[in-house]
């Protein structure tokens, strides 16, 4: 096919495509068309199917293009005999595939590293606050292991804020951590805007129904607010967690 014709197969499902952003695609490595004679690009239906990968990795995933192309590389070094079902579920981390399809030998693509974070029930109490801890910028760079700049990216996505005296608490420390383990992956404090988006969206949900409680004059009102917001948080965080474990097997289904 044509560049004007692959144009013209993936615009109802991508309005925005244009040739210029087909050509910066090919520019970057992720598409590689054939090219004629005369220098013009043909494109095999391969070629479609690795551009809609892209395309929708891009725009469903918010992924950069750096992690998009070391999932493209990882199909391509061990899912050349997969279709194309199989090879999405692969790039996307998919931990097992049907016994007379698994790729053996050298091609394999390494199993996903083991994650930080055992799954399971959040409870209450480990949202509970006993004390505050108070971290200095100084302190917070070495124990979180980040620099001087990533901290500033973190802060002005808004990510992590500052007290007024310029100290940090200690899910500051944990926040950037984890920031920085996502970074490995190509994701920059931009991307982790999305998170913290959707988690401001449902501590305002919380603070909603808790707040009728906080303005009863009744003993203790206070008291029950505080530990109604622990019980919906919590439950919350566990709702969360299996949300995104059920999309994720949705992506290799």
């Amino acid at each position: 096919m044509s560049i004007g014709s692959v144009l013209d197969l993936l615009r109802p499902d991508f309005p925005d495509i244009t040739i210029s952003k087909i050509r910066f695609l090919e520019s970057e490595g992720l598409i590689r068309p054939e090219r004629t004679p005369s220098g013009y690009r043909r494109f095999s239906v391969a070629d479609c199917e690795r551009l809609r990968f892209v395309l929708t990795a891009q725009r469903d995933q918010y992924l950069p293009l750096k992690v998009i192309k070391e999932q493209l590389e990882a199909i391509d070094s061990g899912a050349a005999t997969l279709g194309v079902r199989e090879a999405r579920a692969r790039a996307a981390g998919a931990p097992e595939y049907p016994a007379d399809r698994a790729p053996r030998g050298p091609a394999s693509v390494p199993p996903p590293r083991r994650l930080g974070v055992v799954p399971g029930e959040i409870s209450a109490d480990e949202l509970r606050v006993d004390h505050e801890i108070r971290v200095t910028r100084a302190d917070l760079l070495a124990q979180a292991g980040i620099t001087d700049a990533f901290l500033n990216d973190l802060i002005r996505a808004g990510l992590i804020t500052p007290g007024a005296a310029g100290f940090f608490d200690g899910d500051a420390v944990t926040l950037a951590r984890v920031a920085r383990a996502m970074a490995e992956f190509g994701l920059e404090a931009r991307h982790l805007r999305a998170f913290k988006l959707a988690a401001d969206r449902e501590a305002a949900l919380v603070a909603q129904i808790v707040a009728p409680i906080a303005k009863s004059r009744d003993a203790g009102a206070r008291e029950r607010a505080d530990e109604t917001v622990r019980e919906l948080a919590a439950l919350s965080l566990t709702l969360h967690a299996c949300l995104v474990k059920a999309g994720v097997r949705a992506l290799g289904s």
